[in-house]
C-alpha cells in the first residue's frame, strides 16, 4: 500500500488498486501549495466531519473525480445538495464493504459542523481491513475510554492519530492512545497548519521513541509504503 501525505489530516492512500482519500483540506493550507489540488485522483473519499478544515476541497475534488463520498448521512444530504450525489452514508458502528476492502465508522470525541453551519452529525473515525491490513483512522477526536475497546477488539497495523493538541489529542494524550489501542505504527496528523497546533516535531518524536512507539511524520506531498 502506498500512502500520500497531503497536510493536516489529509491523505491519499492506494490500494488494491484503488485510491482512498480522506478528509481532503489542501488548497486553504499555505503548508500545501506545492501540491496541484487538479491532479488528486480519487475513487472514494472518506469525511469524518464537516469541518473547513477536512472538506474544503471535498466538493471540487468528489464532483471532478466522480469519487464515492463515504461520510455521515448528515454530511450526505450537505452535499447533495451542491450537486455532489455519489454518496454512502454511514452512522457510528456500521461497517460496509466496498471494492478495496471494509470499512467500520467508529466514534470520535469532537464536534461537528459543515463551513455553513449546517449540522454534520457525529464527528467519526474508521476502522479499514484492506490488503490483508487493519487500519485506523482516528479523525479528530480527544484521548477516550473507546479507544481501549478498539485495542482489544483490532490488531491494528497502523493508526493515524490527531497530535497537535488544542483542538485534539497532543503529544501525550496520542501517546497515550496508542497503548489504548495496542497499536506501535502510529502516523501523525492535525498539527502544524495553524499556530494554535504547530508541534516540535523533534521533541514529539523523541516522546513516542521514548514510549516505545513510532512516530511517522510524512512531509507534505511525499509518500511512504504501508
Amino acid at each position: 500500500m502506498k500512502l500520500t501525505y497531503y497536510g493536516q489530516s489529509c491523505f491519499l492512500l492506494e490500494t488494491e488498486g484503488k485510491k482512498i482519500l480522506f478528509d481532503p483540506f489542501i488548497t486553504p493550507n499555505d503548508l500545501a501549495k506545492h501540491i496541484d489540488v487538479d491532479a488528486i485522483e480519487a475513487d472514494f473519499i472518506l469525511v469524518s466531519h464537516g469541518h473547513e478544515d477536512h472538506t474544503a476541497d471535498l466538493v471540487n475534488i468528489a464532483s471532478r473525480t466522480g469519487a464515492l463520498v463515504v461520510c455521515s448521512y448528515e454530511i450526505m444530504v450537505w452535499l447533495n445538495g451542491k450537486g455532489v450525489t455519489n454518496c454512502h452514508p454511514m452512522n457510528l458502528g456500521g461497517q460496509r464493504n466496498f471494492d478495496f476492502g471494509k470499512v467500520k465508522m467508529v466514534f470520535a470525541a469532537h464536534s461537528n459542523s459543515l463551513p455553513d453551519g449546517t449540522y454534520g452529525g457525529t464527528a467519526a473515525g474508521f476502522i479499514l481491513h484492506t490488503s490483508g491490513k487493519t487500519l485506523y483512522y482516528a479523525g479528530d477526536t480527544a484521548l477516550m475510554q473507546e479507544m481501549k475497546l478498539t485495542g482489544d477488539m483490532y490488531k491494528l497495523d497502523y493508526a493515524f492519530l490527531p497530535i497537535g493538541d488544542n483542538f485534539t489529542m497532543g503529544i501525550e494524550d496520542a501517546i497515550v492512545a496508542s497503548k489504548f489501542i495496542k497499536c506501535n505504527e502510529i502516523i501523525g496528523m492535525h498539527y502544524d497548519t495553524f499556530g494554535y497546533i504547530a508541534i516540535d516535531k523533534k521533541e514529539a518524536l523523541t516522546k513516542f521513541d521514548d514510549a516505545g512507539l513510532s512516530l511517522k511524520l510524512i512531509d507534505i506531498g511525499s509518500s511512504i509504503e504501508l
